[in-house]
């Protein structure tokens, strides 16, 4: 008996283990369906992904080139986050009509609301092309000749692979270049608003609960994808038709348990799981810290200026939520990073390498690779590190010095190009930052510019900082800046750029905005990112030789390629977790969290009444179970940013939920996944189904669904 025991102890490690891992649909037969069944699968790869045939992955779109998407119903309507759709509900609203706040549905079609520029992509098919990308390529020495020569590769075979005229050729490379796959993809391009609930329920205590569990808030908004009369992609026009998709998901409201099988799809966007142990220990010590001090003040200054104004909040709430989103998962990584020791782990798995390495007689193909990483990440930390509070400041968190980048990239355009270069480019940046100004507050970015001026002139690496920073007084700066500079609107910026090239230069570098952003850019460009780059180079060449050598010495491993955006599927259980000492997590949250942490007209914790009286009237319709709201869920699926709108599935298919998050301690995920911490967090179906039908009374977006499912008991 205690032999069994031991059996079935081992076999339950054995199985838990086999999680983790982001995968590619099209080769999912063999080992990964073989592990999915074990963990209670009841369907087929081939029933995942098909090019013969409608399949899973026809039904799961990126959305916006930024999130995941689902198809809930045979009129192309669309599933995905509060979060992704955030722009688009921004977009819409006003002080009049505050669709953020109180939340959008179109009860009819021609209610729905068009959004210029978004877009949505399906995968068509998928295909190794490795050979044809690597053609030619072997034979050269210099990596940057090397990479050049690549891109021409890819360049060439984009434009001349077959496809359909309304499809796009997407190259991607796997494995750190060792392997290259082709998307086919169709692009649709009117998608319309059709619901998204107010953000005290589709944001509910997002600052302070992003990240973290347990969750309660219904992230979710809903859209419909249009086509042209052919079912293919056209441009918004009255005349399109609602998409007619070749795979829609059915929705199971049967209920939930620990230890069920789920499976995500989606587009996640980046990892970094093959990092060597000296490039995790720069990122967990030097890197995020120092972009998480950057946020930490942008976000304060932000934040006390919206919690006093509407307008500002309204013109700042997707800025503000992109900010924090980062910065807080940047803190969760630290934490998971040390909690997991990860270094330590990295550095146990790096003597092992070593030690194949002289197993396998590979000395002179790979006894380098670990010494090299260790020069290279050394010499690279201090300039790592400008280029990190650059990037930061200059290229996010500072919107004027933001746009003098711009313009000092337009400046050498000239130099470099010419004048035709310089119009063209001049033409874009007037025409693409009328969006921007509208969400440009000259009191808010005057402070922000001050707090982090200051930061860059004593954090910044003193051999690289630009002379007119060493002493100067970051208040003095910003008044002259915001009281002289034609940067701070859209108005004066136009015109500011208007006239012949010579003209404009010279206006330009008499801008006291300009002046400063210039400055920072050009000491940075010259000083910084040339040896940067210099050494990243080198990194590249090694971590593709690396994982060559992984792939090669441990072909039993569970190598799953890195994120890139591209469609991917990750499988695991309904699980708890225990994030500390004498803490356990259950893996269900319910709408009773929701007014336990309800604080009437709070910024973060209000609810809207409807809602309250539904839960003390216990009006869940079929959705509730046991007198409960069912709201948020976790499981051990492997996502990251990208997977956000993903689709939960069951066992069978079905659509349980949409993702939207993962818990604070395993953000590091991206770089080393933990089973144990890490987890993922979703909605529950129930509870977006909940919200469309008995607070918004949107039957008919309900009549469009397929509930396969049994009714909950009420």
């Amino acid at each position: 008996m205690k032999f069994l025991r031991l059996l079935i102890l081992f076999v339950l490690a054995q199985v838990s283990a086999q999680q983790g891992g982001m995968w590619i649909p099209s080769l999912l037969k063999g080992m990964n369906e073989d592990e999915m069944k074990s963990l209670g699968m009841k369907i087929t790869a081939e029933q995942i992904y098909s090019i013969n045939k409608s399949s899973i992955k026809d039904g799961v779109p990126q959305f916006d080139k930024k999130c995941t998407a689902e198809v809930i119903s045979d009129k192309g309507l669309i599933l995905t986050n509060h979060h992704c759709g955030y722009d688009a509900i921004q977009n819409h609203s006003t002080v009049e009509h505050d669709y953020l706040a109180d939340g959008f549905w179109a009860y009819k079609m021609e209610d729905e609301l068009p959004n210029k520029g978004m877009i949505v992509s399906f995968v068509v098919r998928i295909e190794d092309i490795t050979t044809k990308v690597l053609d030619s390529v072997a034979p050269i020495i210099s990596e940057a000749d090397k990479q050049k020569k690549i891109q021409e590769n890819i360049a060439t075979l984009t434009k001349t692979l077959p496809k359909e005229t309304w499809e796009e050729n997407v190259i991607k490379t796997f494995y750190n270049g060792n392997q290259y796959l082709l998307f086919v993809t169709e692009t649709f391009k009117d998608i319309r608003l059709v619901g998204a609930p107010p953000s005290s329920i589709g944001k509910f205590a997002d600052v302070t609960d992003n990240w973290v569990w347990p969750r309660h808030t219904g992230d979710f908004s809903l859209f419909r994808i249009y086509a042209d009369k052919n079912n293919r992609p056209a441009e918004y026009s009255a005349d399109n038709v609602p998409y007619k998709p070749k795979y829609y998901f059915p929705i199971s409201i049967k209920g939930l348990k620990e230890n069920d099988f789920t499976m995500i799809l989606g587009y996640p966007g980046t990892t970094q799981e093959y990092l060597p142990s000296f490039a995790v220990e720069q990122i967990m010590n030097t890197s995020d810290p120092a972009k998480i001090e950057i946020r930490d003040i942008t976000l304060k200054v932000q934040d006390g200026f919206m919690r006093n104004d509407k307008a500002i909040k309204i013109q700042y709430a997707s800025k503000n939520q992109t900010i924090a989103n980062a910065w807080k998962k940047w803190q969760g990584e630290i934490k998971g990073l040390k909690r997991s020791n990860a270094v330590g782990a990295k550095q146990k798995f790096e003597k092992q390498f070593e030690e194949k390495v002289i197993q396998e007689g590979k000395q002179m193909e790979y006894g380098n690779l670990i010494p090299e990483f260790e020069k290279n990440y050394a010499e690279i930390k201090d300039y790592a590190l400008a280029r990190d509070y650059f990037n930061e400041i200059v290229g996010t968190n500072s919107e004027i010095l933001n746009i003098g980048y711009k313009l000092y990239q337009l400046e050498q355009l000239y130099i470099t190009k010419g004048e035709q270069e310089f119009n063209d480019r001049r033409s874009a940046l007037i025409n693409g930052w009328g969006e921007f100004y509208d969400e440009f507050n000259p009191k808010v970015n005057q402070e922000v510019f001050k707090q982090l001026l200051t930061i860059y002139s004593k954090k910044y690496p003193k051999q690289f900082l630009p002379n007119s920073l060493e002493n100067s007084n970051a208040e003095n700066v910003a008044n002259e800046v915001f009281t002289k500079s034609q940067l701070v609107s859209y108005d004066k910026v136009k015109e500011l750029l208007t006239g012949d090239v010579k003209t404009v230069l010279e206006k330009l570098n008499n801008d006291e905005g300009y002046k400063v952003a210039k400055a920072i850019v050009d000491t940075h460009v010259k000083n910084v990112l040339p040896k940067y780059e210099e050494i990243n180079l080198r990194n590249t060449a090694t971590q593709r030789t690396y994982m060559k050598a992984i792939l090669e010495l441990f072909p039993k491993n569970r190598n799953f390629p890195d994120a890139n955006s591209t469609l991917r599927v990750t499988y695991g259980k309904i699980k708890g977790y225990k994030p500390n000492d004498a803490v356990f997590y259950e893996p269900f949250s319910y709408l009773d969290g929701v007014v336990e942490k309800y604080i009437p007209g709070d910024y973060e914790f209000d609810a809207p009444k409807k809602l309250i009286d539904l839960y003390n009237a216990k009006d869940y319709g079929i959705y509730g179970v046991n007198g409960r709201m069912p709201l948020n869920f976790i499981a051990t699926n492997h996502t990251t940013g990208g997977n956000s709108g993903s689709p939960a599935l069951d066992a069978k298919g079905n659509l349980i939920g949409i993702n939207f998050d993962r818990v604070w301690e395993g953000t590091m995920s991206d770089i080393y996944y933990s089973p144990e911490i890490c987890r993922n967090i979703m909605v529950d179906i129930r509870y977006v189904l909940f919200i469309i039908d008995k607070f918004a009374e949107a039957d008919n977006l309900i009549r469009e669904l397929k509930i396969v499912a049994s009714k909950n008991k009420k």
